[in-house]
């Protein structure tokens, strides 16, 4: 079961990480209105190498939200951020919703 849609009030739009390349990072191409959740509120987390960094937003998305770590995501008031960590939260056959919660810089 995926989180219902009215719960997502906010749109974002998210470049995804795809990688270093001699010039600097490089993304996908954009996809706009993405239907999201959005909280500010800042927190301690641990990027992927482990250190702890202080995240600003947090998004919360449909499963199927395409956004590995370091991708770049332009939030309902206009900052872009970057992705710090991506937990994908999955109940097979419970009936609780299914979500991404993306934690942004």
């Amino acid at each position: 079961m995926k989180v219902p849609g009215w719960l997502l009030r906010h749109r974002i739009a998210v470049e995804p990480y795809e990688g270093d390349s001699a010039y600097g990072p490089t993304y996908g191409p954009a996809v706009e209105d993405v239907p999201a959740l959005v909280a500010y509120a800042v927190r301690t987390v641990r990027n992927p190498q482990g250190r702890e960094v202080t995240s600003t937003a947090t998004v919360y998305a449909a499963p199927d939200l395409d956004c590995p770590p370091e991708s770049r995501i332009t939030l309902p008031d206009g900052r872009t951020t970057r992705a710090i960590t991506v937990a994908r939260h999955t109940a097979p056959g419970l009936p609780v919703p299914e979500c991404t919660e993306v934690s942004c810089e």
